[in-house]
């Protein structure tokens, strides 16, 4: 009988590779990020970890190649075409980023509205300035444009703080901590009505370049805009020309159209916008959180009944 075959395509800690075997001891497990170790049983894996760019030019030749769990949340850098037609499975890792993105998400609206990274600046200058220090964020309202894991996170928090919680997601489904839902076609309805809006959407064709010049006109002028989701949800020239003629009062920004974001872009030098390097979703329980919470109870369900159970992503959705 053929030995199956699981490639984790990432460097992940011994205990988990552990366990792993335990749920499929007459497997041959590969663990390993570099690709020496993996492309060599590439075209017998039924079971991938972690999918990378250089496994889609090798794909045609896979030949069992069952279940992908990805090692992110959004899989719109996968071939989703091609696995389709070979009926492969994704889960993603959604839900991982809950906390970290949603303390992200934060420390942008609480640094915009307090000018933290003003007074950063000045302490780097050794300058004592008020910097026009004046709006807070309690009682605020926050449109939050998507309402997964994510989403749920940030409006759990945001009532701490007081605030009215916009949602928009494609069911218009309720939600808790949520007090008013919109649905996508609403969306220029929503806008007007908050102080912060926030992206987490993922990136699909329905939302490819979703917010711009038109959006950006509907949000008051003292908003601020927040961006975790993809960088190609926003049309960023746009961005920029809304950051530079004032129509909205700042920006937090985490993804980008393209990245690293370029040397020449305007958004380095605004005094209003806050960047940081796709680095929101970051933190110390990652592995933890894709292993334990995710692909072990998936891997599991497929031994079981070949079908994984948490995270499976509808191809025509694209999430």
């Amino acid at each position: 009988m053929t030995t199956r075959t699981l490639i984790v395509a990432q460097n992940i800690a011994e205990s988990y590779a552990e366990k792993i075997k335990k749920i499929v001891p007459d497997w041959n497990v590969i663990v390993g990020k570099d690709p020496s170790v993996w492309k060599n049983d590439f075209s017998d894996a039924e079971v991938i970890v972690g999918w990378k760019k250089a496994m889609e030019q090798h794909l045609s030749q896979t030949k069992s190649l069952k279940w992908i769990q990805t090692w992110s949340a959004g899989v719109n850098s996968l071939p989703l075409e091609d696995l389709s037609k070979k009926n492969v499975t994704i889960t993603s890792a959604n839900g991982v980023h809950a906390y970290p993105i949603s303390e992200t998400i934060f420390a942008f609206m609480l640094g915009l509205t307090r000018k933290i990274h003003t007074y950063v600046q000045n302490q780097q200058e050794k300058k004592w300035h008020h910097g026009d220090l004046k709006l807070e964020i309690h009682g605020k309202t926050v449109g939050i444009l998507g309402i997964g894991a994510i989403g749920k996170e940030t409006a759990k928090i945001a009532k701490a703080f007081g605030m009215n919680v916009i949602g928009m997601r494609h069911s218009g489904k309720d939600a808790d901590y949520v007090d008013q839902m919109y649905k996508p076609e609403q969306l220029n309805e929503l806008l007007p009505q908050c102080d912060y809006v926030v992206v987490t959407l993922p990136l699909t064709d329905d939302t490819h370049r979703l917010i711009g010049k038109e959006q950006f006109q509907a949000m008051k002028n003292t908003a601020f805009f927040i961006n975790i989701g993809r960088g190609d949800i926003v049309i960023e020239e746009e961005l920029i020309d809304a950051l530079q003629n004032e129509e909205i009062l700042g920006a937090g920004l985490d993804v980008f159209e393209h990245e690293p974001l370029q040397e020449t872009s305007p958004l380095w030098e605004m005094d209003n916008v806050i960047i940081t390097p796709h680095t929101a979703g970051s933190t110390e329980h990652y592995e933890q959180r894709v292993i334990e919470d995710i692909f072990l109870p998936n891997l599991k369900s497929y031994v079981e009944n070949s079908t994984p159970s948490i995270n499976v992503v509808d191809y025509k959705k694209g999430y």
